[in-house]
C-alpha cells in the first residue's frame, strides 16, 4: 500500500513545510491560535481524506501533480516570505 504513495512523497514533504509557513504567518498576523489550529486540523483531515481516496485516480498523472503542486507551494511560500519581510 505504501508503494502507491511513494511518487507523492516530495509533494507531501513540501506541502507540510508550506503549512508551517502559512501557520506561522497567521500567528504573526495576530490570528487566534485556537481557531487557526482548528482550521488547520480540518484542512489536513480534508486533504488526507481526498489524498487517500484520490490516489488511485491521480496515479497516472503524478508527474503533472508533483510539478503543479510544487510550483504552487513555491509561489505561496515566496509570497508568505515577501510579506513577512515587508512587514505586512
Amino acid at each position: 500500500m505504501l508503494n502507491q504513495y511513494l511518487p507523492f512523497v516530495a509533494l507531501i514533504i513540501f506541502g507540510n513545510i508550506e503549512n508551517l509557513v502559512l501557520s506561522s504567518q497567521g500567528v504573526v498576523a495576530g490570528v487566534n491560535p485556537v481557531k487557526l489550529g482548528i482550521a488547520s486540523f480540518i484542512a489536513v483531515a480534508f486533504w488526507l481524506t481526498l489524498g487517500t481516496f484520490g490516489t488511485q485516480i491521480a496515479l497516472p498523472y503524478v508527474d503533472f501533480i508533483d510539478f503543479g503542486g510544487g510550483l504552487i507551494i513555491f509561489v505561496l511560500g515566496a509570497q508568505a516570505m515577501l510579506e513577512s519581510i515587508r512587514g505586512e
